[in-house]
């Protein structure tokens, strides 16, 4: 595959399967405003107390699940239909208008390459 068909696949499968799923409608909220710019002077009140912004969960297991499920199924569904042009023309038509501000998508040539154990995280350090 040709890296600028690539990108537009990418761009497309990026909306159609996660971002057109449930995770639009917890991204839809109210964004709580503040002053330092890094949520740290932001709390929220619980019945059962008060917490700090940073330390809540954003989004509840149902959420996830249901999210996950939803993007499983289009990348299943979309891979079993990589062969049919039409479908490839139709996602990249579509990527083209519903990604035209978005940043290029760039090759990660070290990602899932087996060079990181999969309970590990590169540092910054291993990233240079």
């Amino acid at each position: 595959m040709e890296p600028a068909e690539a990108k537009q696949i990418a761009l497309g499968l990026a909306v159609l399967c996660v971002r057109n799923t449930s995770i639009e409608d917890i991204h839809s909220g109210i964004e709580p405003a503040t002053d330092a710019g890094d949520f740290s002077d932001v709390i929220v009140v619980t019945p059962h107390g008060e917490m700090s912004w940073n330390s809540v969960s954003r989004i509840s297991n149902d959420e996830m699940r249901a999210f996950m499920i939803q993007v499983v199924d289009r990348l299943y569904t979309s891979l079993l239909r990589l062969n049919d042009p039409e479908f490839v023309a139709r996602v990249t038509k579509y990527a083209r208008g519903a990604t035209s501000g978005w940043k290029e998508p760039q090759d990660l040539p070290d990602w899932f390459s087996g060079k990181w154990d999969a309970v590990e995280r590169p540092t910054e350090a291993d990233r240079s």
